[in-house]
């Protein structure tokens, strides 16, 4: 920093009683301001003194004083305007006991000037850089690190980091300890068993192609009808589409059945494979049916021919899975002579191609002992062990003596549920218990399995113009043409928008069904209950637990409900209330809290209801 102008002063006069008489005045110009330019006239001092300090006795003698104190302005000597430049303040507070004022001996009135003893203050000019370091350095820039270490090394503050660390560590170790608590208390999680795509939803039967279409008179084009569905069918949420028969056969004529070709009748061979794609993109999987002589009653060819069959069974199960489609069924193998020593043989080179691809065989059987025959041959049976009950429409302790036997005698295995083997669901079961079982095949342990047309409750030969064997689906009022006069409410048209229809029912199904663990693989507790009632219970671990409780009978009731004795291990509690999920007939509010041990049930009503797991 460049000083600024010093002033000197010296005693022109005698030194008396009263102190000097005369002073004068130098400026000692050694570091000039940077305001003093060259070339301009020497400045001018003009000094204003505001106290003294004698430099002590040697300066006395020599009569010169240093001004400690001075006011010092820059002026021009022609008498230009008075400029003070940036000053700095420095106050000295010193007081020296020999010290005394200038004017000691003056007067009063002499010392009225303002002059303190021993206080001196200096103004002196310097520049605007100085100025600003001057005003930087007065503000307060925090503790220095002297500071900082001197007052951090003072008991108390010592004290006080070795109280705060002891917390932390101790807080640490406390939650730590919690934690493992937790973990050690908390119940186990059940493994997941493992599950294929066909475990996970419905899957949907299309046995004749130009029905489902609609147009039963059209003679080709039925897969690329099929693919302008697809729309529809991934509204259904299913998880395949079990399709044909489609291939090449004279009945009865093995030399004239080819397995590796499309019947013309339904399309062609390009056909299929954009129906695989675009089936692909809906998350829909086909299943391909390849029975042999399906145009035959028996569907197979004679023991004889057997081991033909076989050879072409397996060339076309290269063939078909390699082509694209995730599995291949075969139905009617009850008519097939040695079945159960074929379909394992089948079964094992459908998994050496792939092991995500699924074998499906279907029996006409309704015995139990015949069913359990072949269940373990194929990765999935369909039969019709309910058709003989849903003919009777019988009660709701008879069917829960049907499902308990067949799930007791199938001892893990996996089942599928569907009303028959081929057929629609209205052949079988009066219209009003339609969402009834519905909601069965949907909760039941197993994969669900529907014909086309049983989503909208579709029935064989009740109307004019309807098939005996295969009915036409009914898409719109139309569709049996203008002569015929369909209730729109019978077509999917009618009932795609009201949401008290069976398709909305079972969309709402088929939704749940892929989505809940405790429906996708969890146990079954039957409730004990009235005579016409039906009652379970599905839980899995600490998912979300459903209750299902059909009334098969034409009266109300009010099913009083209460778990039955379990093993410890399940710790499956039935709480007071539950919430309601749907309702088969919307005799009760969906969301609605009703009481499971009053709890009413219409005529012909199943009611699916859920409530939360509680450790």
């Amino acid at each position: 920093m460049s000083a600024g102008p010093r002033a000197r002063l010296t005693c022109a006069g005698g030194l008396g009683g009263g102190g000097c008489s005369r002073w004068t005045a130098a400026v000692d110009r050694r570091s000039p301001s940077p305001q003093f330019k060259f070339g301009l006239p020497r400045p001018r001092a003009i000094v204003r003194f505001l106290g003294l300090r004698d430099r002590g006795s040697s300066a006395r003698g020599s009569g010169e004083t240093e001004a400690l104190a001075v006011h010092v302005a820059m002026s021009q000597d022609a008498g230009m305007d008075m400029a003070e430049v940036d000053m700095k303040e420095v106050e000295l507070n010193e007081l020296e006991p020999e010290k005394q004022p200038m004017n000691a001996a003056a007067p009063p009135s002499a010392a009225s000037g303002g002059e303190k003893n021993g206080v001196v203050k200096v103004k002196v000019a310097d520049d605007e850089a100085d100025a600003a370091a001057a005003a930087a350095a007065s503000k307060f820039t925090g503790l220095s690190k002297e500071e900082l270490l001197k007052v951090a090394g003072s008991p108390a503050w010592v004290r006080t980091r070795w109280a705060l660390l002891l917390l932390f560590w101790l807080g640490w170790l406390g939650m730590l300890a919690g934690a493992v608590v937790i973990i050690v208390q908390a119940p186990r999680c059940r493994e997941l068993p493992v599950q294929r795509w066909w475990h996970q939803g419905a899957l949907y039967r299309i046995g004749s192609l130009k029905a489902f279409q609609g147009q039963p008179e059209n003679a080709n084009g039925s897969l690329a009808g099929l693919k302008a569905h697809l729309d529809y069918l991934s509204t259904l949420k299913v998880k395949a589409l079990v399709l044909g028969p489609i291939h090449q056969n004279l009945e009865d004529d093995l030399a004239k059945t080819n397995l590796l070709q499309i019947d013309p009748t339904f399309g062609s061979q390009e056909e299929f494979t954009q129906l695989l794609e675009a089936a692909k993109k809906k998350n829909i999987q086909i299943i391909l049916d390849l029975t042999p002589n399906y145009r035959s009653q028996s569907s197979w060819f004679p023991p004889n021919q057997n081991e033909d069959v076989n050879g072409k069974m397996k060339e076309a199960l290269s063939f078909w899975l390699k082509a694209g489609v995730s599995g291949v069924q075969v139905h009617n193998v009850q008519n097939l002579a040695d079945a159960s020593s074929f379909l394992p043989r089948w079964n094992n080179l459908t998994h050496s191609i792939d092991e995500d691809k699924v074998l499906i065989a279907g029996t006409g059987a309704s015995n139990l002992s015949e069913i359990l025959s072949l269940l373990n041959e194929t990765d999935l049976l369909s039969s019709s062990y309910l058709e003989d009950f849903e003919r009777r429409s019988s009660s709701g302790q008879e069917l829960k003596e049907l499902v308990s036997d067949y799930l007791s005698a199938a001892g893990g295995r996996w089942c599928s549920w569907t009303s028959s083997q081929v057929g629609h669901l209205a052949s079988y079961v009066p219209a009003r218990l339609l969402g009834l079982y519905h909601l069965l095949l949907f909760t039941l342990p197993g994969t669900p399995i529907f014909s086309y047309g049983d989503e909208i409750g579709l029935q064989v030969a009740t109307l004019p113009g309807q098939p005996a064997e295969a009915p036409v689906m009914l898409w719109d009022e139309k569709t049996l043409g203008p002569s015929e006069s369909v209730n729109l409410s019978m077509t999917v048209q009618g009932q795609n928008n009201d949401p008290t229809s069976l398709l909305a029912l079972f969309r709402k199904l088929s939704d749940s069904r892929g989505k809940e663990r405790s429906l996708l693989h969890g146990d079954l507790v039957v409730l004990p209950t009235q005579d016409d009632l039906f009652a379970y219970v599905r839980c899995w671990d600490q998912n979300e637990r459903f209750v299902v409780v059909l009334n098969l009978g034409t009266m109300r009731q009010e099913a009083e409900l209460m778990m039955p004795p379990v093993p410890s291990s399940q710790k499956l509690e039935l709480p007071e209330k539950a919430t309601l999920v749907l309702s088969t007939q919307g005799s009760h509010q969906e969301g609605s809290v009703l009481p499971l041990h009053k709890l009413p049930v219409a005529p012909g009503e199943g009611l699916l209801l859920r409530f939360s797991y509680v450790a």
